[in-house]
């Protein structure tokens, strides 16, 4: 199934799409699409459900986020294009859920950004809480998949001097969405392809199926140090064509259109603009 949330921001409503794309309220069923409800996602036929009316905003799908976790170069033709070694274990990173946004709402550069990148990512979320797992019971933790865009300051990231997260945790800079995919639809997490596009131009083409470190993997690796719960994002890595890879390198401008899709998970569209 595909959840959503939708409506303004600060105000958005849970729902589920029928076999036509539709956007079914699912308000009368759950409060939020949040908490021990990840664990637990009703199953049920959305032509039962009322239909929402027009082209609402669409936000995160997931509320109640308290981590939201990063993988780096965790793939393999990513690493070199950043002249970097294959980690020999997943490189984390945290970002602040400050940033989080709706998957259509517009990215804003930060102040003075003059190398502001895009990384289209595999997003997995939590369904129920997560400790000591192995590998081979990691893809029973999960709620469900979407997508996210990394977006990265990389003067911030890498020359203003400490951790990543100072140049991925900018207002807006983590898109999620447009849906909440479960498991059953979303199909073999290790087998889903990945795109994005600037100004229409493709940038990255990529497949999970080229990660170093699988899905399963880096649950169980996370679950190891943390308790994971359920709303925790884990973005999982981005393909080769960052801005920061291009020869020479290419970033972000106001009026930059920015359009990601994974496989069936569903399509982003951001356009960018800059802090007054």
């Amino acid at each position: 199934m595909r959840f959503v949330r939708y409506g303004e921001v600060g105000a958005e409503k849970p729902g589920v799409l029928d076999r036509e794309g539709r956007i079914r309220d699912l308000s009368g069923v759950v409060d939020d699409l949040s908490g021990a409800t990840l664990g637990a996602l009703p199953q049920l036929d959305p032509e039962t459900l009322p239909l929402v009316a027009g082209d609402p905003r669409l936000g995160v799908p997931v509320d109640g986020i308290g981590k939201f976790l990063c993988i780096g170069l965790n793939y393999s033709d990513h690493a070199a294009e950043a002249g970097m070694d294959e980690p020999a274990m997943p490189i984390l990173f945290l970002k602040a859920t400050s940033a989080l946004s709706g998957p259509n709402d517009p990215v804003s550069l930060p102040r003075g950004s003059v190398k502001s990148d895009w990384e289209v990512e595999l997003g997995v979320v939590i369904g129920k809480p997560a400790k000591y797992v192995s590998e081979a019971d990691a893809l029973d933790y999960v709620a469900g998949y979407c997508v996210v865009n990394d977006v990265s300051e990389r003067e911030y990231q890498i020359e203003r001097v400490g951790q990543w997260t100072k140049g991925k945790s900018c207002d807006t800079f983590g898109p999620v969405g447009p849906w909440l995919v479960t498991p059953d639809e979303a199909g073999d997490p290790q087998n889903l392809a990945l795109t994005l596009d600037v100004n229409g131009d493709r940038k990255q083409v990529g497949n999970t199926a080229s990660m170093i470190f699988t899905v399963a993997q880096i649950i169980s690796h996370l679950s190891e140090m943390m308790t994971l719960h359920p709303g925790d994002i884990i973005a999982t890595g981005t393909p080769p064509g960052v801005g920061m890879g291009q020869k020479p390198p290419v970033y972000l401008n106001e009026g930059d259109v920015m359009e990601l899709e994974i496989a069936g998970l569903g399509r982003q569209r951001q356009e960018v603009r800059r802090d007054p």
